[in-house]
């Protein structure tokens, strides 16, 4: 897929105040930290699309972007950032689920894992309600770059052995890394090939 247009289209609160189309919607979320701008930023080809900071826990809403007039890039909010409080990270809560459950356009949630990190029992908790709740996700293994291949492939292979432990059926992963694009091709093709039999 190429990509000739993105651009920004709203930031809300509620799944009620999101745009009323029927293009099909591909969600990222992540633990704070995993690298989610970064990847929404090498993706689109925008640098700074979505905004990118050293301080975990920044995206606090549900951001819409517009791709090619086609489809809906969204931006969910981390979870598991500790340091915002109770009132908080229940808000934002409360926010992901209603978007995750009840947006019909919601095509696919891509989770965000960081490759370089043991299995984080609150992704595993995550990807486990996704599976109880029935919604299509994949999951893409993020900062590849940062370890040798041997060592990025043995860590996804080790969380995919983990995940088979509660799945019949893994969902689809990508591996990627946003500063050297890696992914991007794969990633962007599987959402073309879900748009393709949408149509």
């Amino acid at each position: 897929m190429k990509i000739t247009s993105a651009e920004f289209v709203v930031s809300n609160q509620w799944v009620e105040m999101c745009p009323q189309t029927n293009l099909p919607e591909y969600a990222f979320i992540g633990r704070s930290n995993v690298g989610k701008s970064s990847l929404i930023n090498m993706l689109t080809n925008f640098s700074k699309l979505a905004m990118t900071s050293s301080t975990p826990g920044k995206t606090l809403l549900i951001n819409h972007f517009l791709v090619n007039k086609e489809w809906y890039l969204v931006d969910l909010p981390g979870y598991g950032y500790a340091q915002r409080g109770k009132k908080m990270m229940e808000k934002l809560r409360e926010m992901i689920e209603s978007y995750v459950l009840r947006r019909q356009q919601m095509t696919c949630l891509f989770v965000l894992v960081d490759s370089r990190l043991e299995p984080q029992k609150i992704d595993l908790q995550f990807i486990e309600w996704l599976g109880e709740n029935g919604v299509p996700f994949a999951i893409i293994f993020t900062k590849a770059d940062k370890q040798s291949n041997l060592r990025t492939k043995e860590n996804v292979n080790r969380y995919l052995d983990v995940l088979k432990e509660q799945w019949e059926e893994l969902p689809p992963h990508f591996i990627s890394s946003s500063e050297k694009k890696i992914g991007r091709e794969e990633i962007l093709d599987y959402i073309e090939s879900i748009n393709r039999s949408l149509q």
